[in-house]
C-alpha cells in the first residue's frame, strides 16, 4: 500500500488507490456512497479518455475499477480526472435508471440451504416460510389480475412447503431467484450497452471570439463560432474545417476503425477525437443538433419503445400461462400425483418469450449504432424488414453528396460573378446540405468576401429568403419556388437555362427584390457502386427500385438504364415526392424512401421507413427512421440485412422457447422431471435464449 501511495498523486477528495495490475486500477472514492448520481453517465464520462477500455462503478462499495491500455500517460490521466472529481461534478440522476440487481437474496438463500441439515423441524418450517414469503405474497396479490406467472410460482413452492419438502422448496426458490437475477442482469446489460452510446458528459472547448481564445463549456458554443481542437481533444460540435489538417478518430460515431484524414472544407462530427494535427472548425450544429445528441435521442427512444412484435410475444406468452396451469391441473386430476403438479407449475414460457424480444431488438440497435447506423427502435427494424420497394431521391443518394460549382451566371449587368457567388455563399453557409457546402467551398477557393446580411429564413421544401442591406430581399431556391410562389420570372433567360440543363447540371436560382439576379449551376457524379448495391438490395428481396429526380426525362432515363432502376419520375417538384410514395403504398407496396435534402422531409415521413444520408439537411435527419453516418450506399444494404436478420433471430428464439418449454412441461407431467430438475432446465434454457438474444445480429458487408 505504501508503494501504491507513492505512485499516486495526492488527491483532496479522499481518493485512494487500493489495487493495481498492469492493465487495471481499483480506487475507493468515499463520497460516491453518500450522493445520488447517474451511474451510467459517470461511467461514460470516465470512459471518454483515449486508452480507457472499461469502467465499473459500485456505489455502495464506493469503488471504481478501470481497465485500460497500460500506458503511463493513460494512467496519469485517470489519476488526474478522478483526483479532481467532486460531488458537484457528479451527473444528475437519470429517471428510470435502474440500480444493479442485488445479490443479497441469493446469498441469504444459500446460507439457509447450508444451515438446513442442522435445524429442527420448526426452525426449518419458519425459515423456509420466511424465505418464500415474498413469492407467496406476490402470487396472492396477482390473483386480482387473473392467472399469472407469479401465481404459478407461488403455488408450486407453496405446495412443496405445505408437504414439508423444505430442501426442495429452498433449492427451487434459490434457482428461481438465480434465474431472476440473471434475467434482470441481462436486461440491464442491454440497456447499459445502448446508454453507453449516449452523449458523454459535457466537455470544455476553445472558442475564438473577437480574436481571442476563450475556453467554454460545449453547451455554450453557438452556430458560427470558430472552435479550436488540438491533439487528444474531443470534437464538441458538427462543423466544417476552416483551417488545419488532422487525423481524426471517428470510431465512436461511425464505427470506422482507422483514423481519417480531414482538411479544409471537410465535415467533422461531434464525438470524434483528433489524434494528430490541429483544426479550426466553424460550428454548424451545436447542442441538441449535433450527431452525438441525435444518437442520444435515437437510443433513448429505442430503450422506451415497444415494438409490435414484442406486444404479440407478450400476448402469446400470457396465454401459455393458462396452458401450464391447465395441463398441471388435468394431470393432477387424472393421476393424483401432486409432485407432477408442482413440476408442471414451474414451467414458465413467458420469461424467454417476453424478455428475449426486447433484448434482441436492443442488442441489434447497439451493434448497428457502433457500425455507423442509427435506427430509431424496434418498430423501425420491423418495418424495414418488411420493405419490398426502395425509392431514391437521386441527388446525394445515387449520386455523390459532393457537388461542384460549374457556372455562375449573372442576369443583372450591375453585378459581377464573384459578387453573386459571395452573396449566395454568405447566405447558404447558414444551411447544411450538399448544394450549400459546394457553393461555400467554391467561394473559399476564389477568396470569399463575406457580404453582411440579415437573418436568413429557411423555407422547407423551397429555399431561402434573406434581407441584404442595399440589395433588398434576396431569394434563393428552385425555379418552381421563385416563379410559382414569389412571381419572379426567368423566362427571358430560357435559352441559358435550357443549355445548362441539357448538360445535366443542377440549377440554383437567385433573385433580388423580385427581379432575376442570376443562377449557380452545379454537377453531381453517379456513385461507382450504385448498380452493385441496387443488385444486392434485390438479392435481399426488394422487388422494385424507383428514382425521383428534378432532372429532365432524357438524363433521368440514361441514369436509370445505367444503374438498373426499375422506374423513374423526372422533372419533379419537391412536393410531388410524398404523393408518389402514397400512390405506391396504395398499390400495396411497403416503401423505404432514401433522401438527404431539405425538401425530402414530407417524403421521409410518408414512407413506411425514411432513410437519411449522412450529409443531408437537418430536417431529413430529424424525420428519418434510419440515419446513415457513413456516406456509402453499402450502409443502406447493411441496414436492410440487419433488420431482416434481427426479425429472424426473434422468430427463431420464439420457436426455441416454445419447443424447449413444451418438452420440459411434458417431462414434468409424465413424472420424468422433479420440481428441482424442472426449475434447472427451465431457467437454464431461458438464460441460454436470453444470451443468444443479447448477442443480437451484427452488421455485415454484403457483396454481389
Amino acid at each position: 500500500m505504501n508503494y501504491l501511495s507513492k505512485m499516486m498523486p495526492a488527491a483532496q477528495n479522499g481518493l485512494k488507490l487500493v489495487h493495481e495490475t498492469p492493465l487495471r486500477l481499483r480506487f475507493k472514492l468515499p463520497f460516491l456512497r453518500v450522493h445520488e448520481f447517474s451511474l451510467i453517465s459517470l461511467q461514460i464520462l470516465l470512459k471518454a479518455d483515449i486508452g480507457v477500455d472499461e469502467v465499473r462503478i459500485n456505489k455502495h462499495a464506493a469503488s471504481i475499477v478501470f481497465d485500460y491500455d497500460g500506458h503511463p500517460g493513460t494512467r496519469t490521466t485517470i489519476f488526474e480526472r478522478l483526483g479532481q472529481l467532486t460531488p458537484r461534478d457528479l451527473p444528475e440522476p437519470v429517471i428510470n435508471e435502474e440500480e444493479p440487481v442485488s445479490t443479497m437474496p441469493l446469498v441469504g438463500n444459500l446460507a439457509l440451504l447450508a444451515m438446513l441439515p442442522f435445524l429442527g423441524p420448526k426452525a426449518k418450517a419458519a425459515l423456509t416460510l420466511f424465505n418464500i414469503s415474498s413469492r407467496l405474497i406476490e402470487g396472492a396479490v396477482s390473483v386480482k389480475d387473473g392467472i399469472s406467472v407469479e401465481l404459478l410460482d407461488a403455488a408450486a413452492v407453496g405446495i412443496s412447503a405445505f408437504r414439508g419438502e423444505y430442501l426442495t422448496v429452498n433449492i427451487t426458490e434459490f434457482l428461481m431467484k438465480l434465474g431472476y437475477y440473471l434475467e434482470e442482469t441481462t436486461l440491464q446489460k442491454s440497456d447499459d450497452m445502448l446508454r453507453h452510446l449516449l452523449r458523454p458528459t459535457p466537455i470544455s472547448a476553445w472558442v475564438e471570439k473577437d480574436g481571442k481564445m476563450e475556453k467554454v463549456p460545449d453547451h455554450q458554443i453557438r452556430e458560427g463560432d470558430r472552435v479550436i481542437v488540438n491533439v487528444g481533444d474531443r470534437i464538441p460540435i458538427d462543423g466544417l474545417i476552416l483551417r488545419g489538417t488532422a487525423s481524426v478518430n471517428q470510431s465512436s460515431v461511425t464505427g470506422e476503425a482507422e483514423p481519417v484524414r480531414k482538411e479544409v472544407m471537410d465535415r467533422v462530427v461531434s464525438g470524434s477525437i483528433v489524434e494528430e494535427g490541429r483544426l479550426i472548425i466553424e460550428a454548424c450544429h451545436v447542442g441538441a443538433e449535433t450527431t452525438t445528441a441525435r444518437i442520444s435521442s435515437f437510443i433513448e427512444a429505442a430503450i422506451e419503445e415497444v415494438a409490435e412484435t414484442q406486444e404479440i410475444s407478450d400476448t402469446l406468452s400470457d396465454k401459455r400461462v393458462y396452458l401450464t396451469m391447465g395441463t398441471g391441473a388435468a394431470v393432477f386430476l387424472m393421476s393424483g400425483d401432486i409432485t407432477r403438479l408442482e413440476s408442471a407449475l414451474l414451467v414458465d414460457y413467458s420469461c424467454a418469450i417476453k424478455l428475449g424480444t426486447p433484448l434482441a431488438f436492443k442488442s441489434s440497435l447497439y451493434n448497428a449504432a457502433t457500425a455507423g447506423l442509427l435506427i430509431k427502435g424496434g418498430q423501425t427494424i420491423e418495418r424495414l424488414a418488411e420493405v419490398d420497394t426502395f425509392v431514391f431521391d437521386k441527388t446525394g443518394t445515387l449520386t455523390y453528396s459532393d457537388l461542384d460549382v460549374t457556372d455562375v451566371v449573372v442576369f443583372d449587368d450591375s453585378w459581377t460573378k464573384k459578387k453573386l457567388l459571395d452573396l449566395t455563399a454568405s447566405i447558404e453557409e447558414h444551411a447544411n446540405h450538399p448544394i450549400a457546402e459546394a457553393i461555400v467551398a467554391k467561394a473559399n477557393k476564389e477568396t470569399f468576401d463575406h457580404i453582411e446580411h440579415g437573418e436568413a429564413d429557411y423555407l422547407v421544401a423551397h429555399g431561402m429568403r434573406c434581407p441584404v442591406h442595399g440589395d433588398g430581399e434576396i431569394l434563393i431556391g428552385s425555379r418552381h419556388f421563385l416563379e410559382d410562389h414569389e412571381d419572379v420570372l426567368f423566362s427571358d433567360h430560357e435559352d441559358t437555362i435550357q443549355a445548362l440543363q441539357k448538360e445535366g447540371k443542377i440549377l440554383l436560382y437567385i433573385a433580388a427584390d423580385k427581379q432575376p439576379l442570376g443562377l449557380v449551376a452545379l454537377r453531381d457524379r453517379v456513385r461507382e457502386d450504385a448498380a452493385e448495391q441496387l443488385s444486392i438490395l434485390r438479392s435481399l428481396g426488394i422487388k422494385k427500385i424507383v428514382m425521383l429526380t428534378g432532372d429532365n426525362q432524357l438524363k433521368a432515363q440514361a441514369l436509370a438504364e445505367e444503374i438498373g432502376i426499375d422506374a423513374f419520375h423526372a422533372d419533379l417538384e419537391p412536393e410531388d415526392k410524398a404523393g408518389l410514395i402514397r400512390q405506391l403504398q396504395q398499390d400495396g407496396a411497403k416503401v423505404a424512401f432514401v433522401g438527404d435534402g431539405v425538401n425530402d422531409g414530407p417524403a421521409l415521413i410518408t414512407a413506411d421507413v425514411g432513410i437519411a444520408m449522412p450529409r443531408g439537411a437537418e430536417i431529413a435527419r430529424a424525420t428519418a427512421g434510419v440515419v446513415l453516418l457513413e456516406d456509402e450506399l453499402s450502409q443502406l444494404v447493411t441496414a436492410l440485412d440487419l433488420s431482416q436478420r434481427a426479425i429472424k433471430l426473434i422468430e427463431s428464439n420464439f420457436r426455441l422457447a416454445v419447443g424447449i418449454n413444451t418438452a420440459v412441461l411434458f417431462g414434468a407431467v409424465t413424472g420424468r422431471l422433479s420440481p428441482v430438475t424442472t426449475t434447472i432446465m427451465h431457467n437454464g434454457s431461458t438464460i441460454g435464449l436470453l444470451l443468444k438474444a443479447l448477442a443480437g445480429v451484427r452488421p455485415r458487408r454484403l457483396e454481389n
